[in-house]
């Protein structure tokens, strides 16, 4: 499906009972909604259902290329308006889970609860903005595929190149197929996003945590902490998994996501 938001036209996908409560998936860098296909076909069936392509990635428009966290939250919020969906629960992984915490900040009422996923609330140290910046110069010399195949191997575990060669597979040819202007311009959004330890205090609503065991991206130290600071929160660590919990081991994380979804209160 396809929505016209503030100046780009996304590309999302809506399933489930309209009528039950609303869930909607935030992906990580550089992917797409399909990287939640196993998630959306579980929830689904209970819940309404929408994954999207955040701006420039996947079939949603790329732009001009300057993004900026502030403004993906802009853009969540508007398709929340276009699907008329006042109240939701958000599940963010990585960069959606940075999105996911700007917008629990900026606009706490539209959201009875959330689900972070391998992810944190600090922003990148001088180190970690540096290596962005080199990246945006390999990408923009070397290619998305270059990118792609370099990139995979940070955020997989090493086993899951044996055990899901195919899942691997997927999130690089989605990553190979992002535009290096993308790649680089959510790379500067990336380094350039506000610290929002300080709002963690304030979340109110039921809040689960899920981080892979063997995350180097965005460590279980990050998640510790953010649960430490979240009133009521749940922290799970994910067995035999990395950054990309959801697809590394799916079955636990999906056991995990539907127990947490089906005490959200009404």
């Amino acid at each position: 499906m396809k929505a016209f938001l503030n100046g780009a036209m996304f590309n999302f996908v809506e399933r489930g009972p309209h009528d039950s409560p609303h869930v909607i998936f935030l992906h990580g860098f550089p992917f797409s909604h399909e990287m939640w296909s196993q998630q959306i076909d579980l929830v689904s069936r209970k819940f309404h259902t929408t994954a999207y392509d955040i701006r420039g990635h996947g079939f949603t428009d790329v732009g001009d290329g300057q993004y900026t966290i502030e403004g993906h939250v802009d853009d969540l919020i508007a398709l929340l308006d276009h699907l008329k969906v006042q109240k939701t629960v958000i599940v963010g992984l990585s960069m959606g889970g940075y999105i996911t915490l700007r917008a629990l900040q900026r606009n706490p009422e539209r959201f009875v609860a959330a689900i972070l996923c391998d992810t944190r609330s600090e922003p990148d140290p001088d180190g970690g903005k540096l290596r962005r910046f080199e990246a945006i110069g390999d990408v923009k010399k070397n290619g998305s595929q270059q990118f792609a195949d370099t990139f995979v191997k940070a955020v997989f575990a090493d086993q899951s190149f044996a055990r899901h060669p195919e899942r691997v597979a997927s999130i690089r040819k989605i990553i190979a197929r992002t535009p290096p202007l993308s790649i680089a311009g959510t790379l500067l959004a990336l380094a350039s996003r506000t610290d929002t330890t300080p709002g963690l205090s304030a979340i109110r609503i039921p809040t689960l945590i899920l981080v892979g065991e063997h995350d180097a991206t965005t460590p279980p130290s990050a998640s510790r902490a953010m649960h430490e600071r979240i009133p009521g929160s749940q922290l799970v660590i994910v067995p035999d998994a990395a950054h990309m919990s959801n697809l590394e081991n799916p079955e636990f994380f999906n056991r995990h996501l539907m127990e947490f979804l089906e005490k959200v209160p009404r």
